[in-house]
């Protein structure tokens, strides 16, 4: 049984606490709020995913990380404080799965990975797509494509807290002060798509858009291999419809999802359209993530090398992030 606290009471805690219900194994133990009266109402509907229908209140961090009921944390609080609160709770023993990105900075991450290894603990990056099975049905249908020259991946999403950063408010996804923005909330799925894909790239060219409160909204980046250019596109301020292709001189990939790997079709020359994976409810997407956490903590010496590839690629997509920062022009308040 792996008892798990949660920081963070938005609608992505909400869906990987009902992804982890389909776990067995996986109990919620402890919520954590700045308000207990905001804690208590969160966790309310979820008395059915706790042993007993007992969840615990917690309204200090510290307190919460040295209970020893609560054996791993789920975080999904800003970015900013993902690489304290994590440390926090790796140094009181608990195994940490943590919202993209897991860390600002490279150096972050690589102490961590470093201190959950001397605890024998498990730390990982909640991203959905390494998990699913359909990253294979994907992978499988890009070897049908014959040769690749070009691919577009496209993630634009327009935000939900965009007409309040109209109305003159600022949202925490659009302040520099939280380490956001469009290229750290979508662009990294993009990121970890191709380098699952295509690999390493030899060059990148990259630009981005600005709101005035200084966070990016929009970018576009162009990774360039040896025989294939591949570009991408992100955005908080426009909604696409058209999703992602990857083109071939035997077929194209069309991708209505790159995040969740949902809407996948294969088009031959023939002009024949071949189902590759459909939808899947988000529930089930992240409770796929929620199962390798717990895998990984229940069994380490059987999955040690799954979670070494997805530490690994962690840590490179990390590395990119502060490169393409670099070059955009994007610039963090962290103190």
């Amino acid at each position: 049984m792996i008892r798990y606290g949660i920081i963070g009471t938005g609608w992505i805690t909400e869906t990987f606490i009902a992804g982890a219900m389909e776990v067995a194994g996986m109990e919620l133990s402890a919520v954590y709020s700045r308000s207990a009266e905001k804690g208590c109402s969160f966790a309310q509907p979820f008395k059915g995913a706790a042993h007993g229908n007992t969840i615990k209140i917690y309204t200090d961090l510290q307190q919460m990380a040295q209970q020893e009921e609560i054996d791993a944390v789920y975080i999904a609080s800003p970015n900013k404080l993902h690489y304290e609160q994590s440390k926090l709770f790796l140094m009181n023993g608990k195994h940490v799965i943590c919202e993209k990105p897991i860390t600002i900075h490279t150096e972050q991450l690589q102490e961590l990975q470093e201190l959950a290894a001397e605890k024998g603990l498990v730390y990982m990056e909640a991203i959905m797509m390494l998990h699913q099975p359909q990253l294979a049905a994907l992978k499988e249908a890009v070897s049908q494509l014959g040769r690749i020259r070009t691919a577009h991946i496209d993630f634009s999403q327009l935000s939900s807290k965009y007409p309040a950063y109209l109305a003159g408010k600022n949202p925490n996804i659009f302040n520099p002060e939280f380490c956001t923005g469009a290229l750290m909330d979508l662009g990294i799925y993009c990121i970890y798509l191709v380098l699952e894909l295509f690999g390493k790239p030899k060059d990148i060219v990259a630009h981005g858009q600005f709101l005035e409160s200084g966070a990016d909204c929009s970018g576009d980046l162009l990774f360039i291999y040896e025989d294939c250019h591949v570009s991408i596109s992100y955005s908080k301020v426009g909604q696409n419809y058209l999703g992602s292709q990857i083109i071939g001189d035997q077929g194209t990939l069309t991708i209505d999802s790159i995040s969740q790997l949902t809407g996948m079709n294969l088009h031959r020359p023939d002009g024949s359209i071949h189902p590759v994976w459909g939808d899947e409810e988000k529930n089930t997407l992240m409770g796929a993530e929620a199962r390798s956490f717990y895998q990984w903590i229940q069994n380490p010496q059987q999955h040690q090398e799954a979670y070494t590839y997805c530490s690994r690629q962690a840590t490179e997509v990390c590395r990119l992030l502060e490169a393409l920062r670099k070059q955009i022009g994007i610039e963090f308040k962290e103190a």
